[in-house]
């Protein structure tokens, strides 16, 4: 997309200098990449604290239910082919 903009020489040159762009169009996507992937950063670091995620323990204690529930099963298993 085609835009006119008036960007100060200041900042645009500071724009080229960090990004490493030898163009101006360079310049001025980067920069906008680089804002817009630091914008998606801080809503997923919005969003921590608000997801439902199983502690350590939680996961430990449902690996163990896992492995006796397997165990009665191969038990059960054993038992009907006597």
């Amino acid at each position: 997309m085609k835009t006119t903009i008036d960007i100060p020489d200041s900042a645009l040159a500071d724009a080229m200098r960090f990004t490493g762009a030898t163009t101006k169009r360079e310049a001025v996507v980067k920069a906008l990449e680089a804002y817009n992937r630091q914008q998606r950063v801080n809503d997923l670091v919005a969003s921590f604290g608000t997801w439902n995620i199983a502690t350590n323990d939680e996961i430990e204690a449902g690996d163990l239910a896992e492995i006796a529930a397997r165990q009665g099963e191969s038990k059960t298993r054993a038992t009907a082919k006597r």
